[in-house]
């Protein structure tokens, strides 16, 4: 993933003011344009960019929940996402931050305090400030979203872009880490031993780009404090009038080419100042001074400060335009001016780790051929650096994974290797490339070139020293040779030594001069060729033909085959393949003699001089053809003279699973003999026989000679269809290897994918494992018994209560509810379930148990949050003391009751008393009006 942190403020300056960090102002860290000539729009808030991979939710966990709530960053998450799988990243990250959390929309302003998510299967890209999803253009598997990232960050936003790696496998964002590097951005990575998975943090810093690294929850103070403590960058900040010491920057220069040799002084103050100014806001120096200082006591900021300043950004096929001109264009037009077989020279000034070079060879082999398949050109290049380290790495030729989006799915095939980490370059054309440490300005040129590539490294350079160094290129080249330039620099004055080609790209031809032709006395010469001997004459072989006689017992047959062997056959040895004398047959001694030392029966050890070379190579020619070979007139050696001897070499062919064996023939040539008894001085007839015999020396000398080229194209063709073979199995493997490499690749990905999800599934799961125990809890204090069926009424899950009512253990999870043991007197508990699974409708009933309590069971169905019935669930409430309390009121119920109908009766009787004494009046009144009258 990527995260990039804006910093909002719209001032031209920073502060040298402390400021506290909990203050509103702690938020308003400020930079400013470094180059006003820079084609992107120059920002008032620098950009951070963070990458991470598998095992990168929890550190970018630990780097968000440090930063502060009105910090003024903003971010931008970029993940090695499952295409098919929809993220939960932005609910994962919004538990650790209280900054708002959203997902990318295409086009999107970046705000600060803000955090934006990259959604599945698509690239993310800046301009301007506004964010863009693009669909990927490389296949599953081999796609690097941090990479292309980092590299548009670098480019949009320039010096203001700072590059943070945190874990994840494989090495995406070491080449974008290059590119903000090369824009004087600043780059910070987690520690790897700190990071779960250390393959991006380690290949950061092997590569040499980390400025700092930290652990993931310590880069964000990290950051800020850089950003504090950053002077600001225009160039008037290291006036004489503007520090306390005037010749700061001369003195960081002479120390810098005290402790490294190499003088700067001629590198643009701009990017001097702004490469000091990096180094000075990392250890937190506010006044060049104190770097000065810093610089004297610690030896090792030198090695710093310099590769700081060399700048050696690359990639192979960098600006595609160039390279598509030099191979359709420029590079044809030079070939077609050299006959075939020629060798063509180049030079790679400023190669840094060989990125340039190996490109420019790989283009040159497509480009011949593409003329033929069987053009015979070369190329030699020679590249050249400052520094040492990167020439170290450049003659390696080994390169991460992440040069597949620039080299391409075809070009890796042809000319790179497949190694665990990555590619390395082929033989081919790691042949044709020369490295060495060199100096521009101060050691010779390389001359006599066709070629002269020196891109984006006059950028960085006086004007004063470009002038010095074009005349050079031009005193190097060839007549009509190429001048390759970066796409910002131009040969300014130098119109009269080089000719623009056509075209947009930077490429310039050597203007034709008379003061070239001063060159034309330095010429090299790499190889003398040999002359061809000539050819041998016919030497026709003779065949030794072994007598057959058929066998006898005669002793006159006997005697005589014996003389014939002694007096009239020549001498012979029977030997092993080896040369191990098997039998000798005859007087071997004028031919043979024991070798000094240990007893040796071996035949080429006992070869006397001018016999062993032939014998050597007819011995081996025999073996090889299964055939006889006859060699004549050899000039022998003997104990004060020389012979002439013609030798015959048979191989006898051995029968099935024993060796062969070798019959080696020698016979006299008496005509040709020469001893050195005293003879009549002839001068001319002496001078006649020397002529002889050194006709005789050279014939055998061409004999030998040829023989041998005989034996040595014989090697040289088995050698070939060896070769032929191992070629095929090699690019079998290689084809094999490819594949699993391709699938290596393509699982590694999805591994990464896998671990991303699993973080966001461990969370989930973590939150859902605390929602159980939250519910759990909850149940409990409740203090009501629950318990869980599914829809065959077994044993779904019950909360502790649960175990007084029913008798239950963890293990009678999935035992249907009507196998246990219950207190309750509730024998038709499970017909109202599965009444309440048809109806749907709850159902409640009040039910003893068996020691005296009363409980309310409730059955109601449980639903799915999809609106599924998947069970039911029981409830048990305790309602003993309501029974027991409503026991009590219906006994005082009927005590009143009682007491009522007492009161009643005498009512009653009350009530007919009253009426006996109102009928009474009644009467008495009756009679008393009567008595009245």
């Amino acid at each position: 993933m990527i995260v990039v942190a804006r910093i909002a403020n719209s001032r031209q300056f920073m502060t040298s003011q402390p400021i506290h960090p909990h203050s509103k102002r702690s938020s308003q860290i400020v930079r400013v344009s470094v180059e006003s000539g820079d084609d992107a729009p120059a920002p008032s808030f620098p950009i951070v960019g963070i990458g991470a991979s598998a095992g990168g939710l929890e550190a970018l966990e630990q780097f968000l929940g440090k930063i502060p709530p009105n910090s003024g960053l903003a971010f931008v998450v970029v993940q090695h996402l499952d295409p098919t799988h929809k993220g939960m990243i932005v609910e994962l990250l919004q538990r650790v931050t209280p900054l708002p959390v959203a997902e990318v929309k295409d086009g999107v302003k970046v705000e600060p305090d803000h955090i934006y998510v990259i959604p599945p299967n698509r690239d993310l890209s800046i301009l301007r400030g506004a964010l863009y999803l693009l669909e990927p253009a490389a296949p599953r598997g081999l796609r690097l979203p941090i990479d292309f990232f980092f590299r548009s960050l670098a480019e949009d936003q320039q010096a203001n872009s700072i590059g943070v790696i945190l874990s994840g496998m494989g090495s995406d964002g070491m080449l974008g880490l290059r590119a903000i590097k090369g824009k004087a951005g600043a780059v910070f990575i987690q520690t790897p031993a700190s990071a779960k998975f250390d393959g991006m943090p380690r290949s950061a810093v092997d590569d040499g780009q980390a400025d700092v690294v930290a652990d993931a929850a310590e880069l964000p103070a990290r950051i800020i404090a850089y950003l504090q403590h950053l002077p600001t960058l225009n160039e008037p900040s290291y006036a004489p009038s503007s520090v306390n010491d005037p010749s700061g920057l001369e003195k960081v220069l002479v120390l810098l080419r005290a402790r490294t040799g190499h003088d700067f002084s001629l590198y643009k103050k701009s990017t001097l100042y702004r490469r000091i100014e990096r180094r000075m806001s990392l250890h937190q120096l506010p006044q060049i001074g104190d770097y000065v200082r810093y610089l004297r006591d610690n030896p090792q900021e030198s090695e710093l400060l310099f590769k700081e300043l060399l700048i050696g950004v690359t990639r192979f096929f960098r600006d595609p335009g160039v390279w598509e001109q030099l191979r359709t264009d420029v590079l044809p037009a030079l070939l077609a001016t050299y006959p075939e077989g020629s060798a063509l020279r180049a030079w790679v000034a400023g190669c840094s780790t060989g990125e340039e070079a190996y490109s420019l060879a790989i283009v040159f082999r497509e480009v011949v051929q593409n003329l033929s398949p069987a053009a015979r050109y070369s190329l030699q290049i020679f590249a050249t650096d400052l520094d040492h380290d990167a020439i170290d790495k450049a003659r390696i030729g080994a390169y991460p994974a992440n040069i597949a989006a620039d080299v391409g799915e075809e070009r890796l095939q042809r000319f790179f290797v497949q190694e665990e980490h990555g590619y390395r370059i082929s033989n081919e054309i790691r042949e044709m490339v020369i490295f060495a440490p060199q100096n521009l300005v101060m050691d010779p040129p390389f001359t006599r070139l066709d070629l002269l590539s020196c891109r984006n490294l006059l950028i960085y350079l006086e004007a004063e020293l470009q002038k010095r160094l074009l005349p050079l290129f031009h005193y190097s080249l060839n007549p009509g040779g190429v001048l390759i330039l970066g796409s910002a620099e131009t040969i300014g004055d130098a119109t009269d030594l080089f000719t623009p080609l056509p075209g947009r790209n930077r490429l310039y031809e050597r203007s034709d001069q008379d003061t070239r032709s001063e060159l034309a006395g330095f010429s090299s010469t790499f190889t003398r060729p040999r002359g061809a001997a000539t050819s041998v004459g016919n030497t026709a072989p003779a065949t030794l033909v072994s007598p057959h006689s058929s066998p006898s017992t005669s002793s006159l047959q006997v005697l005589t085959e014996t003389q014939l062997l002694l007096h009239h056959c020549p001498a012979a040895v029977l030997t092993n393949d080896k040369g191990d004398i098997a039998y000798i047959s005859g007087k071997t001694g004028k031919y043979l003699e024991p070798a000094a030392g240990k007893a040796n029966l071996n035949i080429f050890a006992m070869a006397r001089e001018g016999l062993n070379g032939a014998l050597h190579s007819a011995f081996a020619k025999s073996l090889r053809q299964k055939t006889t070979v006859s060699v004549n007139s050899l000039r022998v050696g003997t104990n004060g003279g020389t012979q002439y001897v013609d030798l015959t070499v048979r191989t006898i062919t051995a029968a099935p699973g024993s060796r062969d064996m070798v019959l080696v023939v020698f016979g006299d040539v008496s005509h040709r003999s020469e001893t050195p008894a005293l003879a009549l001085p002839d001068p001319l007839g002496t001078h006649h026989a020397r002529l002889g015999a050194l006709e005789d020396e050279l014939k055998q000398c061409r004999d030998e000679l040829h023989i041998t080229r005989e034996e040595m194209q014989s090697s040289q063709e088995e050698l070939r269809a060896a070769n032929e073979e191992l070629q095929s199995t090699n690019e079998e493997l290689q084809s094999t290897n490819e594949e699993l490499t391709t699938s290596k690749e393509e699982m590694q990905s999805m591994n990464e994918e896998l671990q991303t999800v699993n973080h966001e599934l461990q969370a989930k799961v973590d939150e859902l494992s605390q929602a159980s125990d939250d519910m759990k809890n909850l149940l409990n204090s409740t203090d009501i018994a629950t318990l869980f069926l599914d829809d065959n009424l077994r044993v779904r899950r019950f909360t502790n209560q649960t175990t007084t009512i029913i008798k239950l253990i963890p293990g009678d999870a999935g035992r249907p509810v009507t196998d246990l043991v219950t207190e309750l007197d509730y024998p038709q508990l499970a017909d109202d379930v599965r009444e309440v699974l048809r109806s749907l409708i709850f159902h409640e009933t009040q039910v003893p148990a068996r020691d005296g309590r009363w409980f309310t069971v409730r059955i109601m169905p449980y639903r799915t949050q999809d609106n599924r019935i998947d069970g039911v669930v029981i409830t048990f409430a305790d309602i003993t003391l309501a029974k027991a309390q409503e026991a009590t009121l219906r006994e005082a119920l009927a005590a009143l009751q009682g007491r009522f109908a007492e009161q009643s009766e005498e009512l009653d009787r009350a009530r007919t008393l009253e009426g006996v004494l109102t009928k009474a009046q009644s009467i008495l009144e009756q009679r008393l009006a009567s008595i009245a009258k």
